[in-house]
């Protein structure tokens, strides 16, 4: 599933094409959606925001669309008709003069009244978005002490969207190890150090995702690796997915065990079990 990185690069390249340009043609793929199509055409996409792993798209005329990718969606922009080859099934397809972007094979789509928006149940329940601008790791670190979060271990809370919107499986093996924590470990167990390492991790880890397209590792340490071997995948993380090779850091092989019905990965030397 996507994490919040790649749904903020999916809004910034929805937005790209969409924002503030007449809608000539709206579709929807979906039965209970298909009435909205004709209130949206000419209108415009005045902004799209994330919430985590949601995408709201708002529109000039008060309407706004909330959308979760979950396992299989996916958007694709393009050209106005230059659509791609897919067995995909159309969801949503937003069509300028020049452009379009389309929503494939995601099924949790709904229409609100802006105003209403925040209403959506998912929104309602979820925590700070992690590539908000706004938040802080004094924040982060705020909720790891509160009392809602200050007892559950790192491995569960760091995949919890309560807690903050947008962290998923890669984001929370990279972060733990950045932070140099077990995942056994709680918030309640940490020192002033090291929760403060935790929040400021817990954001420039994600940020580092978003910019750079999926890399965790740090610039200095891609740039050697990328020399080394220019695959994708073998490259961009420090320890997610790369069980019994070396860590990056200490050369111990990397570990694997599966917490919360999730695999994660960390290194037994940089992220001892106790302080």
């Amino acid at each position: 599933m996507p994490e919040g990185p790649e749904i903020r690069r999916a809004a910034d390249k929805v937005q790209a094409v969409l924002i503030d340009k007449p809608l000539q043609r709206v579709e929807f793929g979906l039965a209970q959606l298909q009435p909205y199509a004709e209130q949206l055409e000419g209108t415009q996409v005045l902004r799209i925001e994330t919430r985590g792993k949601a995408l709201i798209t708002h529109f000039s005329n008060g309407l706004s669309m909330y959308s979760h990718n979950q396992l299989y969606g996916i958007w694709h922009t393009c050209k106005r008709g230059e659509l791609p080859e897919t067995a995909r099934q159309l969801r949503v397809g937003l069509h300028t003069a020049t452009h379009s972007a389309i929503l494939y094979s995601a099924s949790d789509i709904s229409i609100h009244p802006t105003q209403l928006i925040g209403e959506h149940p998912f929104l309602q329940r979820v925590g700070p978005d992690v590539l908000d601008k706004t938040v802080t790791p004094a924040d982060v670190e705020a909720r790891l002490s509160s009392k809602t979060f200050r007892n559950r271990a790192l491995s569960a809370l760091f995949l919890d969207q309560r807690f903050m919107a947008g962290l998923g499986n890669y984001l929370r093996s990279e972060i733990l190890f950045a932070a140099g924590l077990h995942p056994a470990r709680k918030p309640a167990q940490l020192n002033e150090i090291e929760l403060a390492r935790l929040a400021q991790h817990t954001l420039e880890i994600c940020k580092r995702s978003y910019e750079t397209g999926g890399y965790t590792v740090y610039t200095e340490l891609r740039e050697v690796l990328e020399t080394q071997d220019g695959d994708f995948e073998r490259t961009r993380f420090m320890v997610f997915d790369r069980e019994a090779l070396p860590c990056r850091v200490c050369t111990t092989p990397i570990r694997r065990q599966t917490y919360n019905g999730r695999r994660l990965y960390w290194c037994s030397t940089c992220q001892p079990e106790s302080a």
